[in-house]
């Protein structure tokens, strides 16, 4: 009988591993081509694996919750017939995972050191782990490794470096602390006790990433916060006059995201210290302008879509990009590569009538632009008879920043020149 070995897909660029979910199936289910068989979380987005195809389910390797690398075999399904098709099925697969299986490989079995490594602060990545397993490395001479990576993490190269020299007897060099990887004092979360009619609810998978994720970036980085008042007066103007015949013509809405975005690609040309990560003491511009958009989901969760190349579309692309995203948003029907790659973000507090909010640090950027909530307002305006007061539609900004790399200054002139562009709306713009 024929046998197809169904393996872990590759999810997206940076993904070496995947959650499985859930089971559709059992062993010994029919199952159809096309037909799902699980679902699958990443630390990027869920989806579901469908099988390429028809036959017996003969084996599950997984149970439900296992952690799974990119390429290992989850599955055994039985074709029917002679023993000479699973070679030929297998390869329909194999172009997908051929990037995967000669950088992902080794990860197979990373999960063997993991029991020990959980005691250390230090991080380990699936990849250095598996390649330790691999080596006969102990966890005890892995601690003693230098790594170069950031706050002294172990990079694969450190390791390859590490076993040659192992191999002629060579001694690693100790853990040198620098300020970013100097012992910190522990934070011990307070002792929570429920009292009689407290509902407890376990946090979900993303709950918890979510939770886990802001932690981290208000330990990396020291947070500080700017704002400014914008005078959003033309571009309400703007929309009213042409958010129906726009609607009409494209089928869709126009709202006021997608020109915050674009003010927001502007000054980050400008600025290319705020489109930027942190390695270190290395500062890394970023070329590309990809721009997230927090998006709350229907489960009260929070998801981040990427505008890929922001600075390079016109406005009308910026919207019909903002608009899919939205929607396959609040559907969880985007793809690991929707919510890669970003590296400035937007959230809007002015969704729910919030005047403004601080935001915390999308890691590993340094800025988040807070948008607050359009108000009319008394304004005063300078006219070339005097100073008058009017009625006008006011919009507070907030950007949080890492201080390690964006000052006040910087801060403040990056805001001030959105405003600028957002002050300076062409209410004639054709779209």
């Amino acid at each position: 009988m024929a046998n197809f070995e169904l393996v872990m897909p590759k999810l997206g660029e940076s993904i070496i591993e995947a959650t499985i979910v859930r089971w559709h199936k059992k062993e010994g289910d029919q199952v159809l081509e096309d037909e799902s068989i699980a679902d699958l979380a990443t630390d990027k987005v869920d989806s579901e694996i469908p099988s390429p195809v028809e036959g017996i389910i003969t084996k599950l390797f997984y149970q439900e919750g296992d952690v799974v690398p990119v390429g290992k075999i989850i599955a055994i399904i039985n074709l029917g017939g002679e023993e000479t098709a699973p070679a030929e099925k297998k390869a329909e697969v194999e172009p997908a995972l051929s990037e995967a299986k000669t950088e992902i490989q080794p990860a197979a079995v990373a999960a063997a050191i993991v029991e020990t490594a959980v005691e250390s602060d230090r991080f380990y990545s699936p990849l250095v782990r598996s390649i330790a397993k691999q080596e006969n490395i102990p966890f005890s001479e892995l601690e003693n490794v230098a790594g170069t990576g950031k706050e002294n993490r172990l990079t694969k190269q450190d390791i390859l470096d590490y076993i040659k020299n192992r191999g002629s007897k060579t001694v690693s060099q100790p853990v040198i602390a620098t300020p970013s990887a100097t012992e910190r004092p522990k934070v011990q979360a307070p002792a929570v006790t429920s009292s009689t009619g407290d509902v407890i609810i376990e946090m979900d998978r993303m709950r918890r990433l979510i939770a886990d994720h802001m932690v981290m970036s208000k330990q990396v980085s020291p947070h500080v916060t700017s704002f400014i008042e914008v005078d959003v007066t033309n571009i309400v103007r703007w929309r009213e006059k042409i958010k129906d015949s726009f609607a009409k013509r494209e089928g869709q809405k126009i709202t006021y995201t997608p020109l915050f975005v674009e003010a927001a690609a502007k000054a980050l040309r400008e600025y290319p210290n705020v489109n930027a990560s942190i390695d270190g003491y290395k500062i890394i511009q970023r070329k590309a302008v990809n721009i997230g958009m927090a998006a709350a989901l229907p489960d009260g969760n929070l998801i981040v879509p990427v505008i890929k190349n922001a600075d390079s579309k016109n406005l009308l692309g910026i919207v019909k990009d903002v608009n899919d995203l939205a929607d396959r948003a609040r559907k969880n029907k985007l793809n690991p590569d929707d919510i890669t790659g970003g590296t400035f973000t937007i959230t809007n507090f002015g969704s729910f009538d919030s005047l403004t909010g601080v935001p915390v640090i999308n890691q590993p950027q340094v800025a988040i632009l807070g948008i607050g909530t359009i108000k009319k307002r008394p304004w005063v305006l300078e006219t070339a008879d005097g100073d008058v007061i009017a009625i006008r539609h006011i919009c507070m900004l907030s950007l949080s920043y890492d201080h390690r790399l964006v000052d006040g200054a910087l801060a403040g002139m990056f805001i001030k020149r959105i405003q600028q562009i957002m002050e300076g709306f062409d209410v004639n713009t054709v779209i």
